[in-house]
């Protein structure tokens, strides 16, 4: 498989992503999605496209299980993050958490210049 290559960042970005980091965050990567930046705190990921010289996100935000990224989905009256055949029920405080977490990164990458 060929490398991807690191995105070039601007000093926008860069300080950006400091922001999230002293709020927290840590920098994850995912094989699968190596073209983006992966964001994580409490369990929580959202990927990160550098393009166009801003930081935005890239899909829904997810919850990190094993080595992927569970998505929130509905089954029935219940709702769960699924990532292939392994599932965490979205519990209600796992749903508080979840929302706290996009509010927080969108908040957090508001004020891009």
């Amino acid at each position: 498989m060929p490398e991807t290559p690191v995105p070039e960042l601007n000093p926008s970005q860069v300080r950006t992503l400091e922001k999230l980091l002293r709020a927290g965050f840590r920098l994850v990567s995912f094989e699968r999605y190596a073209r983006y930046l992966g964001l994580e705190k409490g369990g929580f990921v959202a990927l990160l496209d550098p393009g166009h010289g801003r930081l935005k996100i890239f899909s829904q935000a997810g919850y990190r299980i094993g080595d992927g990224i569970g998505m929130l989905v509905e089954r029935g009256a219940a709702k769960a993050f699924v990532c292939h055949a392994e599932s965490v029920a979205a519990t209600p405080e796992l749903l508080d958490a979840y929302e706290q977490f996009k509010t927080e990164v969108r908040e957090l990458l508001e004020p891009q210049e």
